[in-house]
This record gives C-alpha cells, sequence and structure tokens, in this order.
C-alpha cells in the first residue's frame, strides 16, 4: 500500500482527538510520527487515505475497540527494567528500613501498597517487586499490594504475562535474575518468566489518568506512587489537576516518585522534594508548621 500523507487538518483533528482522550499534547512536530503508526490501521482496514479512518473514528464513537486501538497506537511505552535505579535505591536504603522499624515496635502493619500509574509493560513494577523483596527479607510475612495501570490494553497485557527477553533483562543483576525469573527451554531458552510470588504482589489494570473517576476506592491511601515519564505529554493545567488527585491518594509521609525529566515546580506545592525526582507528602503536623514558619 503506498504512503498516502497526513493532512494538516487530519493531524489537528488526531491530535484534538488524543488530547481529550488521554490529555496527551502532541505539538505539529509530532505530524510524522501519528502519520507513521497510525499507517498500521489503515493496512489494517484495507483503507488508502486518512480521511477514510478519520470517518471510521467519528463513526464508531466512544468506547470503541477502534479508539482503544488508536489510543494505543499513540502512547509512548518506553521502559526498562530498574530504569532511573536511584528510584529503587531510595525504597531499599531510605523508605523500608522505616517501614520495618515501625512495624517491629507495633506502630504501623506489616503492609505496603504501591500505585504505578503508567507502567507500560511492566518492567517498573516488577524490579520494584524485587527491591521490596529484597530489602523485607528475613524481616518476617508482609502483605504487599502494587496496582500498575496504564491506558494502553496491549502493554497490559504483556506485563501481566510477565515473560521478557534476555536482552531486556540486562540491567537485572545475575543473581536476582536466577532468584526471580524462570527461564525458558529449549528453543524459548532466551525468554525469562517472572517467578508467581512476585506476579501475585501486582494487579494490572487500566485506567485513563483523565478519567474523572478512578476504579480506586476513595479511601486507598497508597504508601508510594511511582508516576514516571508519564506527565511530560500533559499540559501544565492537566498535570496540576493529576497531582492533586494522586496528593488524596497518598498517605501522609507517602512518597511520589516521578521521571528524571518532569518537575512538580509550578504544579504542586502540597509535596516536600528529597531531590532526584522524589518527592514526600508531608504529615498533617509538618505541613501545619511549614505554613505556620
Amino acid at each position: 500500500m503506498p504512503e498516502y500523507a497526513l493532512s494538516s487538518s487530519e493531524f489537528h483533528l488526531f491530535r484534538d482527538l488524543i488530547y481529550k482522550l488521554t490529555g496527551i499534547v502532541l505539538s505539529d512536530a509530532k505530524r510524522q510520527m501519528v502519520q507513521g503508526r497510525l499507517q498500521k490501521r489503515l493496512r489494517y482496514h484495507k483503507m488508502e487515505r486518512f480521511e477514510e479512518y478519520c470517518r471510521l473514528i467519528a463513526k464508531e464513537g466512544e468506547n470503541s475497540e477502534e479508539l482503544t486501538e488508536f489510543i494505543n497506537c499513540l502512547t509512548t511505552n518506553k521502559t526498562d527494567f530498574f530504569r532511573e535505579a536511584h528510584h529503587f535505591d531510595f525504597v531499599a536504603e531510605s523508605i523500608i528500613p522505616g517501614f520495618i522499624q515501625r512495624a517491629s515496635l507495633g506502630e504501623a502493619p506489616r503492609r505496603i501498597r504501591v500505585w504505578h500509574a503508567g507502567c507500560s509493560t511492566g518492567e517498573e513494577p516488577y524490579s520494584l517487586a524485587i527491591t521490596l523483596a529484597e530489602a523485607l527479607e528475613g524481616h518476617g510475612n508482609w502483605d504487599i499490594r502494587q496496582l500498575a495501570s496504564d491506558i494502553d490494553t496491549k502493554v497490559l497485557a504483556h506485563a501481566e504475562q510477565g515473560v521478557y527477553e534476555a536482552e531486556k533483562l540486562a540491567p537485572v543483576p545475575k543473581a536476582l535474575l536466577r532468584k526471580h525469573f524462570l527461564r525458558g527451554r529449549d528453543d524459548k531458552s532466551d525468554l525469562f518468566k517472572v517467578k508467581p510470588f512476585l506476579q501475585e504482589r501486582i494487579a494490572f489494570r487500566q485506567i485513563n489518568l483523565l478519567d474523572k473517576q478512578w476504579p480506586i476506592h476513595s479511601s486507598v491511601k497508597f504508601d508510594m506512587i511511582f508516576c514516571r515519564n508519564v506527565v511530560i505529554y500533559f499540559d501544565k493545567p492537566t498535570q496540576k489537576t493529576l497531582f492533586a488527585r494522586f496528593q488524596q491518594y497518598l498517605r501522609p509521609g507517602g512518597h511520589l516518585f516521578i521521571g528524571h525529566s518532569e518537575s512538580l515546580l509550578g504544579v504542586s506545592d502540597a509535596f516536600q522534594s528529597l531531590g532526584g525526582t522524589i518527592y514526600r507528602l508531608p504529615e498533617p503536623m509538618e505541613a501545619i508548621r511549614k505554613n505556620a514558619a
């Protein structure tokens, strides 16, 4: 099939639609990217022009399967195991020791709750699951639950399977690879699967961060929220709304992790910066003292 160019009006239609659906902002420089990624939908439907695809999207309307495919095409899913490793080091060295101490004193239950908002193909939640398992080894049984969400249904399916090629696991130390993964046999010897005890701690769910109501009970309070390299694609008003909502779901004293090229400057002053794109939600008395100072 010949490659037809995406017209300016068609690009603007797709750009406005993806913003409405996901909050992702596409500059004019992304026109070539949009054309390239949506070509496969044209090929799938045996279409020759983008205007045909525009009509299909308009005809099928909201909540259609094609709209899901459209979103899947235009979302970015770059991720790696132990990406931005200092975040996982901080969890192991600075957060978990406090959990262990409070639990040993009877001040808090042996329970940890984490949300990965924008988990892509699962490398981040599995990296944290390994980090928690290692840091808590020898400290009794812990109730650990990780919610891993994404808007892209295809990457979620991949994440839930927990199967990765050997090259994707290069950042994982060999000792941890042997301990936490099962290697395939024969013609699948280059594939590794996350062990069941780690998979059981993670629930993968489709969540659109722009939805007015998330499928998370309002009483839930997370100890950590990871939303890394996601809001970089959002405009400032969308970011402000999102972090205000995250604040409601993070327990006082809990931690927020964002991407290395992201910042809360001019977005939210509710969180205390700890450096390295790590933030903490102050306890109520800390916030009162800060405002009084």
